[in-house]
């Protein structure tokens, strides 16, 4: 009996250890030192916005930045898939001396993964590097961590014949900004800290591309704010529910927070997304159109109002050449916001008027932002860009036009270019009398050479004219190490 467990104990061992080992193969560093200046009040918008929060609103700054980490990709292959990621930064005139862009841990079993941590996600159906970014998942700010449930590849229904796929996830996580919001915001505004988060998606896939190469996806988003603590500007505190029912009220939207008063509508601050795309894959060629449907708590989830705001998105990946290799153009429009009226009904007038919904702001939670940046699309103007200090956004009903390339002329060399036009007429709570405007520009160029193994260098200029952000012109540069160990 002895001899058995001490075998047993022994195969225990080397099973442990065999994993260990596995763990410490393909891990993968990236050293990154960059520095951008410019010539006006803050950068220009394309350097601070898209980069999860790794940037700064200040004219000029820079960081020093590793990462060290193993894509879960490369268990592929095995029933149990582990990956694991680290990734900190320093910096100058940035939004902290010292952060953590990630850390994370993923854990999956055949299709079904948990990961626990701060790691950087991208919106389902828009292209990180060359979108404004998707209305209610975007790449602006820092990683919120979260513990998270996910089919992160589309899953083949049974008895479809791989017609039909599903994929989605549920999470739940904290925002770590409340000491940036202490230290930033308005004399006399309120803020809150130690806020929860919360995020839920669904897709459905139509179509076998093996089969035929138009497929459908579509889809439904939903974020939360709740709990936390809220800092009035008398000094006075309110603690926000934070119980088992505010977790259950952020996952199925009821309750009502303290200052609804008479008029009670849900708890935390809700809001969503629908998304919707077509996809053909000619091969060497493909082309995909996306529509995306923004809505704050229950008055544009369904039809009652009409869907007049979108982001409407059209990506074309073209034949192999040393042009241009994606382009990307989107049309947002949210000037709607199911009108300028708002009413309660009452016992006299019981008519329901659900208007002014005053995207990403709240009356209690500052808004769906992150470290000041934005949690979805970019061109809401985040509130890292406001002189003032306030947290909310004074830009939401926006009219706005975006063009984005990307090209590979060498092996060594690729870039990228983004063309935006924005005209604002500020909110509905704050209109502006005449309507502000926004042109941005970036164009970047990366060379990776052969003979200087693991090693990218980047060059970048941005400019920003018009109201919305201050005028500026910049450059930056980047010197980027990569590598297995």
């Amino acid at each position: 009996m002895r001899l058995k467990f001490c075998l047993m104990g022994l195969a225990l061992a080397l099973a442990a250890s065999a994993q260990v080992e596995r763990l410490a193969k393909d891990v993968h560093y990236d050293v990154e030192l960059s520095a951008q200046t410019s010539n006006g009040d803050q950068a220009p918008f394309w350097f601070v916005a898209g980069r999860y929060g790794l940037s700064s609103a200040k004219p000029s700054s820079g960081y020093l930045r590793a990462a060290v980490g193993r894509d879960i990709a490369v268990d592929s292959l095995r029933n149990w898939q582990i990956g694991y990621g680290l990734d900190v930064a320093g910096g100058v005139d940035m939004l902290a001396s010292f952060f953590i862009n990630q850390l994370y841990g993923d854990f999956q079993y055949k299709a079904v993964r948990l990961s626990v941590g701060a790691k950087r996600r991208v919106d389902e159906l828009t292209n990180p590097l060359l979108s404004t970014g998707g209305l209610a998942e975007g790449v602006n700010a820092p990683a919120v961590p979260q513990v998270r449930f996910e089919l992160p590849d589309f899953w083949d229904i049974p008895g479809t014949h791989h017609w039909l796929a599903i994929k989605g996830h549920l999470a739940y996580g904290a925002f770590t900004d409340g000491g940036w919001k202490a230290d930033h915001h308005a004399a006399g505004a309120s803020y809150t800290k130690d806020v929860l988060y919360h995020s839920k998606a669904g897709y459905l896939r139509v179509g076998n591309e093996e089969k035929f190469p138009l497929t459908f996806v579509g889809g439904l988003q939903m974020k939360a704010q709740f709990a936390g603590k809220r800092y009035m500007p008398d000094g006075t505190v309110k603690k926000l529910p934070s119980g088992l029912n505010a977790f259950w009220h952020a996952f199925i939207p009821g309750g009502s927070d303290y200052s609804d008063g008479d008029y009670p509508n849900v708890e935390g601050n809700q809001l969503g997304a629908w998304n919707f795309q077509l996809n053909w894959n000619g091969g060497k060629w493909g082309v995909r159109a996306y529509a995306q449907h923004y809505f704050e708590d229950h008055s544009q989830m369904f039809l009652e109002y009409g869907w007049k705001d979108m982001l409407w998105g059209l990506e074309a990946r073209l034949p192999k050449n040393p042009f241009v290799s994606t382009v990307v153009l989107e049309y947002l429009y949210t000037m709607d916001q199911t009108g300028p009226i708002y009413h309660d009904h009452t016992n006299s007038f019981t008519a329901q008027i659900s208007g002014t919904d005053n995207y990403y702001n709240h009356g209690i939670y500052n808004g769906w932002n992150h470290w000041g940046q934005s949690m979805g699309n970019a061109l809401f103007v985040s509130p890292v860009f406001n002189a003032d200090g306030s947290l909310g956004y004074k830009h939401n009903r926006l009219k706005a036009y975006h063009l984005g390339l990307q090209g590979q002329p060498t092996d060594e060399i690729n870039y990228r270019a983004l063309f935006t036009f924005s005209r604002s007429v500020g909110t509905y709570a704050a209109p502006l009398l005449n309507p502000e405007y926004g042109r941005n520009m970036l164009l970047e160029v990366n060379y990776r050479p052969r003979r200087l193994g693991g090693f990218s260098f980047g060059a970048a200029f941005a400019s920003t004219g018009g109201t919305l952000t201050k005028a500026s012109t910049g450059y930056c540069l980047t010197i980027c190490k990569s590598g297995l160990f």
